[in-house]
């Protein structure tokens, strides 16, 4: 279930980033799909925009993350758009869009630990080949004897 946003101020992203509720706007529309006449009548489907380049939460560093990881979700004007419409209610669908904003963001913004490299140990290694070698000569036994034919 997703998290009630309407009494929030901010969208936390990681610890150190909140985002201000007043950085995102929303634009409503009409949902496709099943719900009868309520479809057909009130504006549930709930369209998320951020603008990066305009954000003060964000360092500099962050929104070229930002724009590098989700360059193929920004549109022209450089805006994050996020669609929803799986609820039949405007505020679940809004509460949607804002929990994939911020799932997306944390994404865009994690950065992956730093491979340590290893060394096998020479224990390591000498067992490996006398595996090797009990398996060669296992193999090795299951061969045709000398003087059949």
């Amino acid at each position: 279930m997703e998290r009630d946003w309407s009494t929030e101020k901010e969208v936390q992203i990681i610890p150190s980033l909140s985002i201000p509720m007043a950085e995102l706007h929303f634009r409503f529309s009409r949902s496709g799909g099943p719900g009868g006449q309520n479809v057909n009548k009130v504006n549930t489907k709930v369209t998320l925009l951020f603008e990066p380049a305009n954000s003060a939460s964000l360092t500099l560093q962050q929104k070229e993350c930002i724009f590098n990881r989700l360059a193929n979700r920004i549109n022209q004007a450089g805006q994050l758009q996020i669609q929803a419409s799986e609820y039949r209610t405007q505020q679940g669908n809004r509460n949607a869009a804002i929990d994939r904003f911020a799932t997306l963001l944390r994404g865009a913004l994690h950065t992956p630990k730093k491979r340590k490299k290893t060394v096998v140990s020479k224990k390591a290694k000498e067992r490996r080949i006398k595996l090797k070698k009990t398996r060669s000569l296992l193999k090795r036994s299951r061969g045709r004897v000398a003087g059949e034919e």
